[in-house]
């Protein structure tokens, strides 16, 4: 998947503005804004509100939209719109049994994610019982730079798009761990690169920890990334590479068998 797309795409014959206004009015809902008025969703996408209302009232005859007096949210059909993407994957079938052998063999969360702009998507997610202090699930987004998945998935792309996702990323000290300086970032995307497996500590949340390998298609193209994570008061960076990393470089390689 190439990350090699304008910042400000332009409007063309090819463009449908009026389906990028409806994509705005869904994206526009979220955690923080379940529920919103018409103003709201207008003030929220830059739609005049007779333009908002138009989509909201197009989404709801559609059954995407459900209207509870001024509110509006979204609905469970929703979800049809990420299933298409899960179910005309491959992954989904194919990778599930083997993150759950890592999950028995570890104990700890099995997650894998796509490169999306500047961020990783969760795209699966095989959890364990235990209470962490993130709520992720599918869908969920996290900066590449500063997650162990995010700098695999930057060591497949070219030199060139791996810069200028890194120029737009917002680098900021997130613990005291964090790494912020560009040319270090550089080079531990690129150890990553050569090791075929990347390890951060604390370094997005105090006390968490991840590895993650690469899952590749049959050109050798890194395509997704598989990790798991757990918490520094149970395990070490140590541990994850001597105890984890082997059961997830082997999940990693059979996925990528099986892509092939």
């Amino acid at each position: 998947m190439s990350n090699e797309k304008p910042e400000n795409p332009t409007p063309s014959d090819a463009y449908a503005q009026s389906f990028a206004r409806g994509l705005s009015v869904i994206l526009a809902f979220g955690p923080k804004h379940p529920k919103m008025t018409l103003s709201e969703v207008a003030k929220s996408t830059g739609l005049t509100r007779a333009g908002a209302r138009r989509i909201l009232l197009t989404l709801e005859f559609l059954g995407y939209v459900s209207q509870d007096g001024r509110l509006f949210s979204l609905t469970p059909k929703i979800l049809d719109l990420g299933y298409s993407y899960l179910s005309a994957n491959p992954l989904w079938e194919l990778a599930t049994p083997y993150m759950e052998e890592v999950v028995q063999q570890t104990g700890e969360t099995c997650t894998i994610s796509a490169l999306e702009g500047t961020d990783i998507v969760y795209i699966m997610r095989v959890a364990t019982h235990r209470i962490m202090s993130v709520n992720l699930s599918i869908g969920s987004r996290l900066p590449a730079w500063v997650t162990s998945m995010g700098r695999v998935l930057l060591g497949g792309v070219v030199e060139s798009v791996r810069d200028d996702i890194l120029s737009k990323s917002n680098i900021i000290k997130y613990t005291s761990r964090t790494i912020t300086d560009i040319d270090t970032l550089k080079g531990v995307i690129a150890l990553a690169k050569q090791r075929g497996y990347c390890l951060v500590s604390e370094e997005l949340e105090e006390g968490l920890q991840s590895i993650a390998v690469p899952i590749t298609d049959r050109s050798g193209r890194i395509i997704a990334a598989m990790n798991v994570g757990g918490q520094s008061s149970r395990t070490t960076g140590a541990d994850l590479v001597e105890r984890v990393l082997p059961h997830l470089q082997e999940a990693a390689f059979k996925i990528s068998q099986s892509l092939s």
